[in-house]
């Protein structure tokens, strides 16, 4: 208990920070559950579903390294407090304009490009908050708790926002998410008082050389560049299966056991990530990492395209989820580990555009698949038995089909990367 109570202690200002950001961003989650919903509702069409990622993540690709520079030069605080004030200003348009019965499509995708622009200026700030407000000893923790808290959104969001959007309308979830964003801003305002390092170097260096030096730092460390690559192109499958994931199981089944499914993920993730807390360090952690992320590609895409019920797909999200956790706890730690503090916010914003840029392309690639190709595909050949037998027939089966794609590319993913000599290297 001592031992406990001295680590809740040292980590304080995290768990403080931690708490309140998971609050918020449980409104976030429920705000965009509720809207893609209503998004493919009013079209049908998975591509113009997936275009509202679209527009979140490509500030992630054009604007991630200027990001970067701006984190490390400028009051991290105060970037903080900012980009999430702009956000919430865009759950605020959109209340009013559900309210005046304005609201189309396209509104949504300006209001998500905004969002994702202010979300790609935060994360490199928020990365270097959390470096120094928590001691060093306790990195390996914050992937684990990262992941409880995105768990914990999983399994509540599609709960709440069903059960709100039920009772009391869309609208109602967007409030519910801007009084989680007041909560999380005061307190980061008031009670997270957050050092800053090296600033007086930084201030002489001009805006250009600043977010250079994140670039620099991965030509110079390829294990961490190849590193990053590996994860763009798993993040490529994974957005892919965001993608057709709606289509699949709405057209399939319904709202509910979409939600089912989706706190399936939430429940996986809250286990795992409490089993990632209570590890000790292994001796390898890259090879935790690529076992971790091949666990997952061998198994949920597979039991999405041949399961025929919520049972069978909620069993592959088990599967595809618990060691994913695990997995991020070893990624940050070797993230953080690796990078000095005082250029961490224009590396971690460097990886961003590595990292991430394959996150829209699968996005709109994964919509564009399954609407003109795999659905059109099984319209036509659907009859086929083995075909009938594997995905089915009728709105969906082209979906169920691309999931069986996405499983074949995911472990040609995590076999290309598993003798990468500059990863292995990262171990010495």
């Amino acid at each position: 208990m001592n031992r406990f109570l001295k680590t809740i202690g040292e980590m304080r200002l995290f768990l403080i920070l931690w708490f309140t950001q998971m609050l918020s961003g449980l409104g976030s989650a429920m705000t965009a559950f509720a809207l893609v919903i209503w998004s493919y509702s009013f079209e049908g069409s998975a591509l113009k579903t997936a275009l509202l990622m679209v527009c979140s993540y490509t500030p992630y690709v054009l604007f991630s390294v200027f990001a970067g520079a701006i984190s490390d030069k400028w009051n991290k605080k105060k970037i903080l407090l900012a980009s999430d004030t702009l956000s919430a200003v865009t759950t605020l348009i959109v209340l009013v304009l559900i309210k005046t019965d304005a609201l189309r499509l396209y509104h949504l995708y300006i209001m998500n490009a905004v969002s994702g622009l202010m979300n790609t200026i935060q994360q490199p700030a928020s990365e270097v908050v959390t470096t120094l407000i928590l001691p060093k000893q306790h990195y390996q923790r914050v992937g684990s708790l990262r992941y409880l808290s995105s768990s914990l959104s999983s399994i509540l969001t599609p709960i709440l926002a069903a059960a709100v959007m039920g009772l009391l309308g869309m609208e109602w979830v967007l409030a519910f998410d801007l009084f989680t964003f007041v909560i999380a801003f005061f307190v980061l305002l008031f009670l997270i008082p957050v050092p800053e390092i090296g600033q007086d170097d930084r201030k002489r260096e001009t805006f250009l050389e600043s977010a250079k030096t994140g670039l620099a730092f991965l030509k110079k460390e390829k294990g961490v560049f190849a590193l990053m690559l590996f994860l763009a192109g798993i993040n490529f499958v994974a957005s892919m299966y965001n993608a057709a994931f709606p289509a699949m199981v709405l057209s399939k089944a319904g709202e509910t056991e979409m939600g089912a499914v989706n706190a399936v993920v939430g429940a996986t993730t809250l286990v795992g990530s409490i089993m990632a807390s209570f590890m000790k360090t292994p001796k390898s952690r890259v090879k935790v990492i690529w076992l971790c992320l091949m666990a997952s590609m061998c198994t949920e895409n597979l039991f999405l395209a041949v399961g025929r019920n919520v049972y069978v797909w909620s069993l592959g999200a088990f599967l595809g989820w618990i060691f994913i956790p695990l997995m991020n706890s070893n990624l940050d730690a070797v993230m953080r580990l690796r990078i000095p503090k005082d250029i961490q916010g224009r590396v971690f914003a460097a990886r961003n555009s590595f990292q991430f840029f394959t996150i829209p392309l699968g996005y709109l690639l994964g919509g564009a698949l399954v609407d003109k190709v795999f659905e059109p595909l099984m319209a036509k050949y659907g009859s086929v038995p083995i075909l009938q037998t594997l995905f089915e027939t009728g709105k969906g089966s082209g979906a169920k089909m691309f999931f069986f794609a996405l499983w074949i590319a995911g472990i040609f993913v995590c076999m290309a990367f598993r003798k990468n000599k500059h990863i292995l290297a990262l171990e010495e």
